[in-house]
């Protein structure tokens, strides 16, 4: 729930720069809006899921890496409070390890392993 909750004060933040949001698969996804693109641009992401709430740089990137981003979703159900520490200090860990942090993440991987198994139906 607290996950949720950022995610929408960042939803809020997106709808007033003009983004829309739609329910999908039990999660709420906001796309698009001047915000969202500065932060594509600053930080290379397309897509980020906080809870149930998935934020997205355009409907389109969204509609692609739905499976992904809802992998997320489920992962924050499972871990609740403790996902996003998780989630951080699993990519720590890969990078103290020397591996990438964000591809090696297990929490990506598994997103990652959705995406190619739907893909390949």
């Amino acid at each position: 729930m607290p996950t949720t909750l950022l995610g929408l004060l960042f939803a809020s933040l997106l709808l007033l720069t003009g983004a829309s949001a739609r329910w999908v698969d039990g999660a709420i996804e906001v796309a698009g809006g001047w915000l969202a693109q500065k932060l594509v641009q600053t930080s290379g992401f397309a897509a980020l899921t906080l809870g149930h709430v998935v934020l997205g740089c355009s409907a389109e990137c969204l509609q692609r890496l739905r499976t992904h981003e809802h992998v997320h979703v489920r992962q924050a159900e499972r871990w609740g409070l403790l996902f996003v520490p998780a989630y951080l200090l699993a990519g720590l860990w890969q990078w103290l390890r020397g591996r990438h942090a964000y591809y090696d993440n297990p929490f990506e991987q598994e997103a990652f392993a959705a995406e190619s198994v739907e893909s390949v139906s």
